[in-house]
């Protein structure tokens, strides 16, 4: 925001030209007047050379002498001013023409470049994503502690503000994800999209701002341990207690997955216990800390740790939710695996009938390419065929994927497993980024974030390409998560209570339901002791 000084020097600095126009010219004069004074001087001697001859002739040629030197201090008072003069107009016009405050409007027009628009709408995306995903996991606490009992009717307006800030951010992924793929194409254009990011973005920060209050008096934090403070440090400490007995039941699962199938089937968990359980003991210090806050009649400081612990266990609940799901999808996947097989076969020759004159799915390709896809897949299928006869450990989901990829491009609708089996890779797939970017949100970026929400958006539908493209976009997803976490998400030496602060975005200052000007209103007053 432009300051009153600045908004106020346009004003004023018409008042300068006069002034400095005024200085010129009285140099100027004292310069000409200068030249003109020792002439006047000289002439009153030789008038009076009649009576002194002599004289005259000495004073006339001391006036040659003197004259010449006279000139000279003039001289530098006439270019002083109009160097004064000359410096004076370019700092003016230097300020005229550099500043953007209304004195500047004729000569910038005050919009930011592209790159800066850009940065902004990239930035905007991530924060907002940030916003809607704290808040949920915050309204799910909350909402924990009436289960029992039924929420408010006042939870509704809450649920609503999440559901809908969700709906702005998922437009304004969508329409990053058009803009990267060249939609649209006039410069105008993409400038109105980026606008349109950063709009969206604001919206969904602005409907999160408007219901934190009332989520606050829901929770009632600040009625201390004998109120809504002491009711959900309670279920904070269930889910954790909950959380701790699950771990080592995940660790028993993901050991079972490593041993019964081929290494890349459990290869999207690997970690997600040890990190799970660097989580727990993050909650458990802070748990700690927020009752010893509450006991101590802090109450300020003992709700900002409850949220600290309670982002603490939402994350490690995804990691082992993560480990739980993986196991899940990976017996669907096996028992799915022998009907995508023999939908793949019905297609295929469906398109070899096309091939030999028959009516085609496909009128838009031609039969070299029909054949060449044809071709691709019995080779595929071949390669599946061969590896579930070799009697060594697979990755279900993987041949699945494998067999869903090379007969799509051919395939009519004639196998209804077909879509189901796409279904189930695309879930997995989605799932699994959505885990790496809700534990590391501190260091993903928009890269991965905008291809999660793409791959979410085409996961909805029951078309096959799409279901498809769902299904590679999560895997990209995924990919530029792990390779921002390796970039910047490792700490050098980290501390114990320091590992899950670091790799999962959780703050010793955590953020908690709300836009840019709730979500940090539960700042403690200063670093826990």
């Amino acid at each position: 925001m432009t300051s009153s000084l600045i908004r106020g020097r346009p004003r004023r600095a018409h008042a300068h030209i006069p002034a400095r126009v005024l200085h010129a010219l009285l140099g100027a004069l004292v310069g000409v007047a200068w030249l003109v004074l020792p002439g006047t001087a000289s002439g009153g001697a030789v008038a009076g050379g009649p009576h002194r001859p002599v004289a005259g002739a000495l004073g006339q040629r001391e006036d040659r002498g003197t004259h010449t030197t006279d000139l000279v201090l003039p001289m530098i008072a006439v270019a002083a001013a109009g160097v004064l003069a000359s410096y004076g107009f370019w700092r003016r016009r230097r300020r005229t023409t550099g500043r953007t405050t209304p004195g500047g409007a004729p000569v910038t027009t005050g919009e930011p470049p592209d790159e800066e628009l850009d940065e902004r709408a990239r930035d905007a995306l991530v924060h907002a994503d940030d916003w809607v995903r704290v808040s949920s996991e915050e309204l799910a606490f909350a909402e924990a502690r009436f289960e029992e009992a039924g929420a408010p009717e006042e939870f509704q307006d809450v649920r609503r503000a999440v559901r809908e800030a969700g709906t702005e951010l998922a437009a304004a992924f969508h329409i990053r994800w058009q803009y990267e793929h060249g939609v649209p194409e006039e410069g105008a254009s993409r400038r109105h999209a980026l606008a349109g990011i950063v709009g969206r973005c604001e919206e969904a920060g602005r409907l999160l701002d408007v219901r934190a209050a009332a989520l606050d008096t829901l929770r009632g934090l600040e009625e201390g341990p004998g109120g809504g403070l002491g009711a959900a440090l309670a279920v904070a400490e269930g889910r954790f207690r909950g959380l701790t007995a699950r771990t080592g039941g995940a660790d028993a699962a993901l050991a079972e997955l490593a041993e019964r199938h081929a290494p890349t089937a459990s290869a999207p968990a690997v970690g997600n216990i040890e990190q799970a359980k660097d989580r727990l003991v993050f909650a458990t210090t802070r748990l700690n800390l927020a009752r010893q806050a509450a006991d101590a009649g802090d109450v300020g400081r003992a709700a900002s740790r409850l949220r600290a612990a309670e982002g603490a266990i939402a994350q490690a609940e995804v990691l082992i939710d993560g480990v739980e799901r993986l196991r899940e999808d990976l017996a669907a996947a096996a028992e799915l695996v022998p009907a995508a097989l023999t939908g793949a076969e019905t297609e295929i020759a469906g398109a070899r009938q096309a091939l030999d004159g028959r009516p085609s799915a496909h009128p838009d390709i031609t039969p070299g390419e029909l054949r060449a896809r044809t071709g691709h897949a019995d080779v595929v299928l071949a390669g599946v065929r061969q590896e579930l006869a070799s009697g060594r450990p697979y990755d279900p989901l993987g041949l699945l994927r494998r067999i869903v990829r090379a007969v799509a491009p051919v395939a009519a609708g004639r196998a209804g497993v077909l879509p189901a089996a796409a279904a189930l890779c695309a879930r997995a797939a989605v799932a699994g980024a959505d885990d790496v970017v809700a534990t590391h949100r501190a260091v993903v970026g928009r890269g991965a974030r905008t291809r999660l929400a793409e791959a979410r958006r085409r996961g909805g539908t029951e078309n096959l390409d799409d279901l498809v493209a769902a299904d590679e976009l999560a895997e990209e997803a995924r990919d530029l998560a792990d390779q921002d976490l390796r970039l910047h998400g490792h700490p050098p030496e980290p501390t114990p209570d320091q590992t899950a602060a670091f790799l999962g975005g959780l703050l010793p200052h955590p953020p908690s339901y709300g836009g840019p000007r709730t979500s940090d209103r539960r700042r403690e007053a200063d670093e826990p002791r």
